[in-house]
């Protein structure tokens, strides 16, 4: 008796420790992806009973910014409480949002799916770059810092399948 619970202790543990060399290995591989393309991403789901609830969360890491370090950025409906501390799902999304600083002007993408343009309203104050959008049960809401000022009256907004594109000149 003794002995086989020595074999199962043993497979539990030479399994335990395959788990964890298996993620490390996960874990290495994720990061060469990231220092070739300079970003990773990750998404997922989280329905409960019924259809009422459902969580939507994700990250993106971006290296390779100019002088800024890595930055992690979430988006998805699922945050932490700033008062209470507790996790929730939240009825607006925060859309993904990537800004590229191209030569003459600045481009912000963001996936909103489900949206239309004209469910999309862009506000810009200073540098600071409000985008929400709303269409049935789908709500999205998102403040972005550009890296510079930019004259509102000339941004050009687009959107297609739920891909919002913003021109904006420098």
């Amino acid at each position: 008796m003794e002995r086989g619970r020595e074999r199962n202790l043993h497979h539990e543990i030479g399994g335990g420790l395959g788990g964890i060399l298996k993620g490390l290995g996960d874990l290495v591989e994720k990061l060469g992806d990231l220092e070739q393309q300079g970003e990773l991403s990750r998404t997922g789901s989280i329905n409960g009973p019924g259809e009422q609830l459902r969580g939507i969360y994700g990250f993106t890491v971006k290296v390779g910014l100019g002088d800024q370090g890595p930055r992690i950025e979430p988006f998805g409906n699922i945050r932490r409480d700033a008062t209470s501390g507790r996790t929730e799902v939240q009825e607006v999304r925060e859309p993904m949002v990537d800004v590229f600083e191209e030569e003459d002007h600045l481009l912000v993408l963001a996936e909103l799916p489900g949206i239309g343009k004209d469910d999309i309203k862009v506000d810009l104050k200073d540098d600071v770059l409000t985008i929400t959008a709303e269409r049935g049960d789908k709500k999205y809401r998102k403040e972005v810092l550009l890296p510079c000022c930019v004259p509102k009256n000339k941004m050009q907004v687009t959107c297609n399948n739920g891909v919002l594109e913003i021109k904006c000149p420098k």
